[in-house]
């Protein structure tokens, strides 16, 4: 299996609407929104003392949130008006404060449009899997028809409908849920929900996950407010001068006031060292800052998120972007194949790889080495004055929803979806559009269709035979994308007469033997004058007519 697989070249399932000729309608070029908020983050150090107090404020706002979101759930998918926020929030402000009541009850109505967002996909999901396996079921062992092609052997298709059966129930039990608005949420994780009960495989203790568990379902979230210092009121931060640290207090709970206070200030300054200057301004003006506190068991460290908006901020025109050239980038699973085209669509200089290498790495080391490969690729469209990149519009959303039926069987298909899975789609966009923003760069989207396939059979050979190196057909894949990006056809005209008739394309170019004129040359055979076919009648042969046009002048003539 070649790890060096295209993304493109993943199956689609069903697919978009097609043309007439069977290939697939290729959507129009964009260009990708900037990001419309900003996200920083630095180390808290409190002490233990302090540490012990942010604990006790998290696991008791926790639970208020958590029994809010409960409420939530119950209420299911009702108008604004129905959803009983205001009652909801004077309940809460007696057991905490109104300022921590308005972001908890504004945290759970987020959370719950999300799970509601996440069950109507699963249920899309669903049912494209188990239309998938319907088709396939239908079909008799080995029969390929027009209808799809059926199992191989009667055991495979016996243990496929057994699967199918365990989707439908799964599809009947989203469903209903998705008819009462309830979507199913685990605050906390699902994910580290289900491993309590598999810690020997996880690696952890008892006591690690208890610490994990109790972090993740703590709850330090305060929306900013406009107008007040720092602002923020419930979790305030404020700057001393530009870019210098500043005291962090936390509003506390009315409950905790007798043990902690009215507010609770740690005594290590706190500072960030990234957007710095933008934050203080920030502060010094009294603009909404929203901060989240977390706490990572593992490290041990306690971190200080700031975020705020920055309005929608708009992109430049497709057209004007098109006019400079564009960086044309294809992702691979372990690297980036990118080329640089002008204005015109034409390659210019040598195409380049970045090395990936996330396979087999945790989280954060495979978040690290992609920014890298970004921040290299941002570095080469700086260098070579383009100001935008093009990428492939591309997320594997029908190759998830038809499941494993169009992806391969046995130990090549899963080794077929293992590396499908190890292209890093989802966050290369997202890094991408966020980092390439703050160069001021630009991202342009192109549909996938074709760019692997048109891209090899067109471009790898002139890529070969210019740079004389070697060029694979990942480079000729990252060309194509440039040139759907810059509004330039793909393919490539064959050589000779675009109407494929001599007599379209001008004077034809004169046979062995003769002249341009038609003269005889000397260097080749000397064919005989052909007989007039206008002269007196015994004087030679009329040849006969050979368009239509002579054929009516024939019988005019008659």
């Amino acid at each position: 299996m070649d790890n060096n697989i295209h993304a493109s070249e993943a199956p689609a399932g069903q697919g978009p609407a097609r043309k007439a000729g069977g290939l697939r309608r290729i959507a129009a070029p964009f260009v990708v929104a900037t990001p419309s908020g900003v996200r920083i983050r630095t180390r808290l150090r409190p002490t233990d003392t302090e540490a012990q107090a942010l604990r006790m404020i998290g696991e008791h706002l926790g639970h208020l949130y958590r029994t809010d979101v409960a409420g939530r759930v119950t209420l299911g998918r009702v108008p604004a008006a129905e959803r009983g926020r205001t009652e909801r929030k004077r309940n809460l402000t007696a057991a905490s404060s109104s300022r921590w009541a308005g972001s908890i009850t504004r945290s759970a109505e987020d959370q719950y449009q999300l799970g509601l967002r996440c069950l109507v996909a699963e249920v899309s999901h669903l049912r494209a899997a188990t239309e998938a396996l319907h088709r396939r079921i239908a079909n008799t062992v080995g029969e390929d028809s027009g209808n799809g092609r059926g199992y191989r052997t009667e055991a495979e298709r016996f243990q496929k409908t057994r699967r199918l059966a365990q989707l439908q129930e799964r599809l009947e039990t989203a469903q209903a849920a998705l008819a009462v608005g309830r979507p199913s949420i685990t605050l906390g994780g699902r994910r580290l929900w289900k491993t309590r009960n598999r810690l020997a495989d996880a690696n952890l203790t008892r006591e690690q996950w208890e610490k994990r568990w109790s972090a993740s379902r703590m709850f330090l979230t305060a929306d900013g407010e406009s107008g007040r210092i720092g602002g923020n009121q419930t979790i305030r931060l404020t700057a001393a001068g530009t870019g210098l640290p500043g005291n962090l207090s936390v509003k506390v709970p009315t409950p905790l006031v007798p043990a902690l206070g009215d507010r609770l200030v740690l005594s290590v300054p706190v500072a960030f060292a990234h957007r710095g200057d933008e934050w203080a301004d920030r502060v010094v003006s009294r603009r909404c800052i929203r901060y989240d506190i977390g706490f990572d068991p593992g490290k041990g460290r306690w971190y200080l998120d700031a975020s705020w908006g920055h309005g929608d901020v708009q992109a430049p025109p497709l057209e004007v972007l098109q006019a400079s050239g564009v960086v044309g980038v294809d992702l691979n699973a372990d690297h980036l194949a990118v080329a640089r085209l002008d204005a015109s669509g034409n390659p210019v200089g040598t195409p380049i790889s970045i090395a990936l290498g996330l396979a087999g790495l945790n989280a954060g080391t495979r978040d690290g080495r992609l920014r890298a490969a970004i921040t290299a690729l941002l570095d080469f469209a700086r260098d070579t004055g383009a100001t935008a990149i093009a990428i492939e519009n591309l997320d594997f959303k029908d190759a998830r929803d038809t499941g494993r039926e169009t992806m391969g069987r046995g130990a090549r298909g899963k080794r077929f979806r293992r590396t499908v899975h190890e292209i890093p789609t989802g966050k290369f966009r997202d890094r991408l559009v966020g980092m390439a923003a703050n160069r001021g760069l630009s991202v342009i989207a192109v549909d996938p269709a074709y760019t692997s396939r048109w891209g090899g059979q067109h471009w790898h050979k002139p890529l070969q035979e210019a740079s004389g190196g070697t060029v694979t057909r990942h480079h000729a894949a990252s060309v194509a994308i440039g040139r759907r990006a810059l509004g330039c056809p793909i393919r490539r005209r064959e050589d000779g007469p675009r109407t494929r008739q001599w007599t379209g394309a001008g004077k034809p170019s004169p046979r062995p033997g003769r002249a341009p004129g038609g003269a005889a040359t000397g260097t080749g055979p000397v064919r005989p004058a052909a007989t007039s076919r206008t002269g007196p009648p015994g004087t030679g042969r009329r040849q006969p007519p050979k368009t239509v046009r002579g054929a009516h002048a024939s019988l005019k003539r008659i």
